[in-house]
């Protein structure tokens, strides 16, 4: 069982690496970063913070699993556990932008980015697209994995 939760957070976390970073990489231009920094501190960032993503993705992939009682909710029930991740995520996500960008300045917004109550409307969107991306995505792949896997696990 413990080998299964592991196969389904590897793909939840495999999935968020990769969707997330290609959102870190469009929306870098709209913090500061893209404008003060050097090609190797950029390249930094991007890394920092996608496995960042990554960590509130498996985080929340947790959270849905304990609430729901349910391991593979990607599976079986998408609908309550992608909500409860881009609820979560949204809420956190406003929290450490304004802790970030007004408390600590860890980061700043360009003028480009647009904004939503003072936080970056970029951000938030990523967590209200990207879950229920990686839910679909989820779903197709995990099937053909884990229903191949349990199929060469039989004979």
């Amino acid at each position: 069982m413990a080998r299964r939760i592991f196969a389904l957070a590897g793909l939840w976390s495999v999935l968020a690496f990769a969707l997330n970073l290609l959102w870190e990489i469009a929306q870098i231009r709209l913090y500061t970063i893209w404008l003060a920094a050097d090609r190797m501190s950029i390249a930094w960032a991007l890394l920092h913070c996608t496995l960042g993503d990554v960590v509130i993705a498996l985080a929340l992939f947790a959270l849905a699993g304990v609430l729901l009682r349910c391991a593979d909710w990607p599976a079986l029930r998408p609908w309550t556990g992608g909500a409860i991740v881009v609820l979560g995520a949204i809420i956190y996500t406003a929290w450490s932008e304004w802790f970030n960008v007004y408390r600590v300045a860890s980061w700043g917004y360009t003028a480009s980015m647009p904004m939503v109550f003072g936080i970056g409307l970029a951000p938030l969107l990523q967590w209200l697209i990207l879950p229920p991306v990686m839910v679909g995505a989820y779903r197709r792949l995990g099937s053909a994995l884990f229903s191949a896997k349990a199929d060469s696990a039989h004979d």
